[in-house]
């Protein structure tokens, strides 16, 4: 059995949409790990005890005998290789490399709805504000690749459910949880996927007010 000495640090607010993928992909796997919380409005990713081994500086970081990992995909991936338990990549190379695809567009691309519909929208309450015409934009693009990956009217982007998915149903609901308009069957899915037990353990974590 794989020594399961574990160490996540995520933002003091529990609002890091990279910071909870890592931690559902842990709660997935089943294995006990500890979770410390880094002061990003002090700069606190910035001191040498959690910039020297994060390298850049950044949350989530693992930790897991010494060895530390951050950028949530490679932490996600690692957990896969070393861990067993559920999955959190397909097993077949094509779904695993569209798994991976979708991972990195989401984390690099729509920057428009990641700017005007925080992850505060999620975890501290919806945003008034209208949205922009390149957030518009960006929501047409997020919805079309969308039904393109559901086309099939599965419940999970590749057969089985995997890590995407909460990287999927978090952008989605980024608009889903403020009342922005959303295509019914991906609002659908994005509520669907919300509503697993280890997103929901995130969910549930205490947040200090902003």
């Amino acid at each position: 059995m794989p020594s399961t000495n574990l160490r996540l640090y995520a933002d003091a607010q529990y609002a890091s949409p990279y910071a909870m993928s890592v931690f559902v992909a842990l709660q997935e796997k089943g294995v006990p790990f500890e979770l410390s919380t880094v002061d990003l409005g002090r700069n606190a990713n910035r001191a040498r005890e959690f910039a020297a081994p994060s390298l850049t500086q950044r949350v989530p970081m693992l930790v897991h005998d010494g060895f530390a990992l951050s950028e949530s995909s490679a932490i996600s991936e690692y957990l896969d290789e070393f861990f067993p338990g559920t999955r959190l990549y397909p097993a077949e190379p094509q779904r695993r490399a569209r798994a991976r695809q979708v991972q990195a567009w989401l984390r690099s691309d729509l920057m428009p709805i990641r700017q005007e519909r925080s992850t505060e929208v999620l975890f501290y309450g919806p945003c008034s504000k209208p949205l922009s015409e390149a957030a518009h934009a960006a929501a047409s693009k997020l919805f079309a690749a969308a039904e393109a990956l559901l086309e099939h009217g599965e419940a999970n982007l590749l057969g089985e459910w995997c890590i995407a998915d909460v990287d999927l149903a978090l952008m989605l609901n980024r608009l889903v949880l403020n009342g922005d308009e959303v295509p019914q069957r991906l609002a659908g899915y994005a509520r669907h996927q919300w509503q697993r037990p280890s997103v929901q353990r995130w969910i549930k974590l205490e947040r200090p007010p902003l």
